[in-house]
């Protein structure tokens, strides 16, 4: 691969974490946290991808983002205050910025004609004039002759600085580089630049990984001292930098000449010294005659200050441990290629079902548990546990970097349905595994719309309900028994269940008579076609939104659920695996059948007793414990494997818990062990089925399925889990 397409993939892989911290900062600013690290922050996220952009000569991203950082540059100035206005300006601003990294790491165009828009709105809060405004001339009716004019004046002197940069050690260290910085100031004028090399020592004694040049650079451009400090803003704890005018000879002695002689009038500090030690000496010794000191006035400064000398060896020498002092304090990283991290993943599942494999095989040999083997083998398992969990650690990341890119969408379909809305997010850092955050994209982004579009109302329906005319949307994630728990909440009129009712009856999604309650009306949205959309456009009316996000949600072994009141707003939740790779469970018999019931959601197993089970009706069995009725589900009947339910009296009984806390009692034949399993997907390899969740290989290489425990306990509300046989079976006979 070529060098410099790794590099250019490196940059465009920095510029979305560089957008990322731009879009959070500019969150901050509008939510009024204006303080000076948040300003500054925002400033280097748009100064990097100018940047890297110049580097490569993407010329539309510098002038973009140049124009960006001015504004910018104005704010932590203090020169211009960040009000709603030009808060909602430089939003637009980032929008586009990332619509133009995107479009060159494309090859991809963007809109001209929106981008000059907004470079004319970010010039108006600068106060720079517009390219378009010359031709707005109130005075183009006027006629005007030239008249030449001889102005004699002296000349003023050359435009130009001398700037002295000597890196330090940590500057390399933090992996900057001076030609870069260079290149940059030379964006600024003609320059002409000398090293010195003098601090070089011999190769014997040179320190890889000190700083031992210095450079001069005569910068013949007319600029100020901000603008050639800010190219090495983000160095200037790292190196030695000495700013100076680059006067003529003759200017610079009289510029010094006249400093001299202003102060010619004024004591110096030595001469008032002086004088006070003649006074205090007559006053102790008034006899001795101390002779008149006369202090010479100092020499006139010189024009263009000595460079720097070199620094002591001593120095140099402890320049290694510092750095090694400071590295310790700080995480290094590197970039790795995911797909070395899946083939790793796979590699490490392979180790599990292996290490049970031989486990099988030790316990069917019949070995002493205290025998050397097992306690070897012990070690293995535990070892192998450990590698486990290092290598998911490796995958997980935090879901901020799929909550950086609702604050977008919120502010595209506002506009597009013209209502106020304010987005808020809670949990960034939850981590969960990369392959959930990549799916889980498209279900929030068809939530938020959702949201925006159906669940707040119009500015003028939430005054008349003594509502902010600003609608809320708030986005959250949290882990919960094992699993991350996604929620889009919004402050508006909640699910019009009337209306819902109406329209799937119009649909003929159900009967008109059916008896329906608020909990099935409300999920009758995530049915396909279904929309109260009253007409079709760019956001929703289609029929598919919701429909995409339960069969996303699904796919990802997760649920998603409803909780709406009336005039108050809507929550959806999303309930996720943390992973799609492995899982606790608990090995469990149902039938000859080998099952896992996920560890997550087991509270407590018992042996049920008699005189606890109770019958409701004809086949409704309930288990009395600490004061109430939990429904019982025999897992063999739930799923076909039996056609009359096992007696809870000489079974196991699992105490599981679901999402939202729903609890029922899971009938087992008897419990096999803990084990970590790798989860095979079900529905990839086979089909999707009801009540299961994946699959498994076990240690005797047999397949076992993974229960979808939710899915079981909701048949103590429906009958709509009943599973033949037929439909269970042949996975089991064709993993055999």
């Amino acid at each position: 691969m070529d060098p410099m397409a790794e590099i250019r993939e490196t940059f465009f892989q920095e510029c979305e974490e560089q957008l990322g911290e731009l879009e959070t900062g500019l969150m901050r600013m509008e939510s009024g946290q204006t303080d000076s690290e948040t300003v500054n922050a925002v400033f280097r996220a748009v100064h990097s991808i100018k940047g890297g952009a110049g580097a490569f000569g993407l010329e539309d991203l510098v002038h973009f983002a140049h124009v960006f950082e001015t504004v910018l540059d104005l704010i932590r100035a203090g020169r211009l205050e960040p009000s709603p206005e030009a808060m909602r300006v430089m939003l637009r601003a980032s929008d586009a910025l990332a619509d133009l990294v995107r479009a060159a790491r494309d090859g991809s165009t963007t809109d001209p004609v929106r981008i000059a828009s907004i470079v004319s709105e970010l010039r108006q809060l600068t106060g720079e004039p517009d390219a378009g405004d010359a031709e707005d001339d109130d005075f183009a009716d006027i006629a005007f002759a030239a008249v030449p004019v001889t102005i004699e004046t002296e000349a003023a002197p050359p435009p130009g600085w001398i700037v002295r940069f000597k890196p330090l050690a940590d500057l390399y260290a933090k992996a900057n580089e001076a030609g870069l910085l260079l290149r940059e100031l030379g964006r600024l004028g003609p320059m002409r630049v000398t090293v010195d090399a003098e601090s070089l020592p011999d190769l014997a004694a040179l320190d890889p990984e000190g700083a031992y040049l210095t450079w001069t650079i005569v910068l013949d451009a007319d600029c100020t001292e901000d603008m050639i400090r800010a190219v090495f803003e983000f160095v200037e704890d790292d190196c030695e930098i000495q700013i100076e005018r680059n006067l003529p000879a003759d200017v610079a002695v009289a510029a010094s000449s006249s400093a001299v002689a202003a102060d010619a009038g004024q004591p110096s500090d030595d001469e008032i010294l002086a004088l006070l030690r003649n006074a205090a000496a007559s006053v102790e010794a008034p006899a001795v005659i101390e002779p008149e000191i006369v202090v010479a006035p100092p020499p006139p400064p010189p024009a263009v200050s000595p460079p720097p000398e070199p620094e002591p060896a001593s120095a140099s020498a402890e320049a290694p441990a510092a750095r090694n002092d400071a590295a310790q304090g700080v995480g290094a990283t590197i970039r790795v290629d995911l797909d070395r991290v899946d083939r790793l993943i796979d590699l490490v599942g392979e180790l599990v079902i292996n290490e049970a494999m031989l486990s099988q095989r030790v316990f069917e040999a019949g070995l002493a548990r205290a025998s050397a083997v097992m306690t070897a083998l012990d070690e293995l398992e535990q070892l192998t546990r450990e590698i486990q969990d290092s290598v998911m650690a490796i995958r997980a990341q935090p879901v901020r970097s799929v909550f950086q890119r609702m604050p977008r969408l919120v502010r595209e379909v506002a506009t597009m349905t013209g209502k106020q809305v304010r987005l808020l997010t809670d949990g960034e850092t939850t981590e969960v595994d990369k392959t959930v955050i990549e799916r889980i994209v498209d279900p929030l982004t068809h939530m938020i719309r959702n949201a925006i579009d159906h669940g707040l109302e119009s500015t003028e329906a939430r005054l008349a309900a003594g509502k902010p005319a600003e609608g809320l949307v708030k986005l959250t994630a949290l882990h919960r028994s094992g699993r991350i728990v996604i929620e889009v909440e919004d402050d508006g009129a909640g699910i019009n269940r009337e209306r819902v009712r109406a329209k799937a009856v119009e649909k003929g999604l159900v009967s008109p008579d059916a008896p329906l309650t608020d909990e099935e009306i409300d999920n009758l949205i995530f049915m396909p076609g279904f929309s109260t959309a009253s007409e079709i456009s760019d956001i929703s009316g289609r029929g598919v939104g919701m429909d995409v996000v339960r069969r996303s949600v699904q796919a990802l072994g997760g649920r998603i659920s409803i909780a709406s009141r009336p005039g108050k707003g809507s929550t959806f939740t999303l309930s996720l695996p943390l992973t799609l790779a492995v899982l606790d469970g608990m090995v469990v018999s149902v039938d000859g059948h080998t099952l896992i019931v996920p560890l997550s959601a087991i509270v407590e197993t018992l042996q049920p007793r008699s005189e606890q089970v109770h019958t409701l009706g004809v086949d409704v069995r309930v288990l009395a414990m600490r004061g109430g009725y939990i429904p019982l589900v025999d897992v063999g009947a739930a799923l076909g494997y039996r056609a009359m339910p096992a007696e809870p009296e000489k079974s196991v009984a699992l105490l599981v818990e679901g999402e939202g806390g729903v609890r029922a009692v899971l009938v087992v034949d008897g419990i096999q062990g803990q084990r970590q399993v790798v989860i095979k997907s079900l529905e990839a390899n086979y089909r999707a089925v009801p009540g299961i969740a994946a699959a498994t290989v076990m240690g005797d290489g047999r397949v076992a399925l993974i229960l979808d425990v939710d899915a079981i306990v909701s048949v103590t509300r429906s009958d709509n889990l009943r599973v033949d046989a037929s439909r269970v079976e042949p996975i089991l006979m064709s993993a055999s």
